[in-house]
């Protein structure tokens, strides 16, 4: 408000988290300006809705564990875990990929390449989610706001068809 309405007037866009209390601030001191939330704060909801799939999957992973515990304590045999190829159990492959999934593929160290194959072959609903979540970070590279909302739009509709809704709804 130390500025004078007619540069006020003048600003054409902010740029904000997605504080509530920001936005309306911004819309009472800058009446004209469009507002746009930050790519950071955006991105960072689209991650942890990422993130939360893979730990409902864990969440399933131990129910299936616990069940065949009980069921191997019941017919008095010892319990064998499940053992992957690369020497986990479902449950420690999902605990040990969340950097994975933060990462980039062409960030990924070889460790991490053949964690994540064995993630994405198991886990098949991870992987499509992992590669929209990359779409989507990759919209904000467009330099064009009009290739950025074709590109959004496109996001959208894919998204909807492979039934990825928990992210599609964060964001």
């Amino acid at each position: 408000m130390k500025l004078c309405k007619h540069k006020r007037l003048q600003v054409k866009e902010v740029t904000l988290n997605m504080a509530k209390n920001t936005e309306a601030a911004v819309k009472q001191v800058f009446t004209n300006a469009t507002l746009v939330t930050d790519r950071f704060h955006v991105i960072k909801l689209a991650m942890e809705a990422l993130q939360h799939i893979r730990i409902n999957l864990r969440w399933k992973e131990l129910d299936k564990e616990n069940a065949a515990i009980k069921k191997a304590k019941e017919q008095q045999i010892k319990y064998e875990p499940v053992m992957l190829e690369n020497g986990e159990t479902p449950k420690q492959l999902l605990a040990r990929c969340k950097y994975i999934l933060a990462k980039k593929q062409n960030d990924w160290t070889e460790n991490q390449i053949q964690r994540a194959t064995l993630l994405f072959k198991y886990f098949p609903e991870l992987e499509t989610a992992y590669h929209q979540t990359l779409a989507f970070r990759n919209i904000y590279e467009n330099q064009q706001k009009a290739s950025a909302k074709t590109a959004f739009e496109q996001w959208i509709q894919k998204s909807t068809r492979a039934g990825i809704k928990r992210v599609l709804y964060r964001c």
